[in-house]
C-alpha cells in the first residue's frame, strides 16, 4: 500500500520507518526534510491511508486550512484534548471526516524504541472494525496491533496518561521515592476511569494497552517529555522555560488545561489532574504534594 505521513516529528519518522517495512511511504510537513521520500502536502493527501501526528492544539486550525476530504482513511496518531474546547480529537476530525474512514492509534510506544525495531504492541481504535483492521494490516511485523471499536476509551486515556505522567515526574524531581511514585501511578489510573466513565467509556480501554500500558511508560521515564516537564517544574521552573528547554510538544500541558475546565463545568473530582493544573498555574509542587496527601 501507498501510506502518507503528515508530521515529521519524532513519532511521524519513526511510523514512517515502521510503515517501509510494508509499504511504500511518503511523507510531508510543515518544514522541510532532505529525505527521499518526502513530498509535497499536496501529493501526500492523495493518498488512500493516511497516518496525522499533528499535536492536538494544533490540528483544528491545520485540518480548516490544509485538509481536504477526498475519501481517504485516516489513522490519527497524537494525544490529547483541545485546551480551548474541551474537544476531543475524535470531535475535531469528525468535523471533515466520516466516522468509518477514521481511526486512532494508541498503547505504549517510544518513537526511539520503535525506529529500533523493539517489540511493541498498540491498540488500533475505530467505530469501523474493518477501517481498524485495514491499518492493523499495513504495521511491521515487530509491532503487535490489537482492533477496538473504544474510541472515546484510546482517546480519553492517551490524553490523561499525559498529565500524569507530568504528576509523576514532579514526583520523582522533589525525590519522593518508589513507594510515592507506585500510588501516584495506581490513583492515576483510577482518576482516568473515572473520567472516562462520564463519557461511557469501557474500563477495559484503561486496564489494558491504551491506559495502563501507556500510563506505566509515559508515567516511568525521562524518555516522556510529559515526565520530563514534572522534572523541571519540581525544579521550580515555570512551564514556559520547561518546554522551552525540553524543544517538543508537551501534551499534557494542554490537557491539563482542558481537564481543569472540564472537571468545574460536569463536576467530575479529579485530584491530581487539578493539582498538576495548579502547579502549571503557579502552585509550589510541595504544597500541592501536602494538599493530596491531606484531601
Amino acid at each position: 500500500m501507498k501510506v502518507g505521513i503528515i508530521g515529521a516529528g519524532k513519532w511521524g519518522e519513526a511510523l514512517a520507518f515502521a510503515m517501509l517495512e510494508k509499504n511504500e511511504v511518503i511523507i510531508t510537513s510543515r518544514t522541510p526534510r532532505e529525505w527521499d521520500n518526502f513530498r509535497t502536502l499536496d501529493e501526500v493527501l492523495e493518498c488512500e491511508y493516511l497516518i496525522i501526528t499533528v499535536p492536538a492544539q494544533q490540528v483544528a486550525k491545520w485540518l480548516r486550512e490544509n485538509f481536504i476530504f477526498s475519501g481517504q482513511k485516516i489513522l490519527v496518531a497524537a494525544k490529547g484534548i483541545e485546551a480551548s474546547s474541551g474537544r476531543f480529537l475524535n470531535d475535531i476530525y469528525g468535523e471533515y471526516i466520516p466516522a468509518e474512514n477514521l481511526a486512532f492509534l494508541s498503547g505504549p510506544s517510544f518513537a526511539i524504541e520503535v525506529k529500533q525495531k523493539l517489540p511493541t504492541a498498540l491498540v488500533i481504535n475505530s467505530e469501523s472494525l474493518e477501517t481498524a483492521g485495514e491499518f492493523a494490516a499495513l504495521f511491521p511485523s515487530f509491532i503487535r496491533t490489537y482492533t477496538s471499536t473504544d474510541v472515546i476509551g484510546a482517546e480519553i486515556s492517551g490524553a490523561y496518561k499525559n498529565v500524569i505522567a507530568i504528576a509523576a515526574g514532579i514526583c520523582d524531581g522533589l525525590g519522593l521515592g518508589h513507594n510515592a511514585a507506585a500510588s501516584l501511578i495506581a490513583r492515576g489510573l483510577v482518576e482516568m476511569l473515572r473520567f472516562g466513565k462520564a463519557y461511557g467509556a469501557q474500563d477495559e480501554s484503561f486496564l489494558g494497552l491504551s491506559g495502563a500500558g501507556d500510563l506505566f511508560l509515559t508515567a516511568s521515564s525521562s524518555m516522556s517529555r510529559n515526565y520530563r516537564v514534572g522534572l523541571g517544574l519540581a525544579q521550580g521552573k515555570d512551564k514556559e522555560t520547561v518546554c522551552k528547554e525540553i524543544g517538543e510538544v508537551s501534551e499534557g500541558i494542554g490537557t491539563a488545561y482542558a481537564l481543569h475546565e472540564i472537571a468545574l463545568s460536569r463536576g467530575i473530582y479529579l485530584p491530581i489532574a487539578a493539582e498538576v493544573y495548579a502547579i502549571l498555574e503557579g502552585k509550589s509542587p510541595k504544597q500541592s504534594l501536602k494538599d493530596l496527601i491531606e484531601r
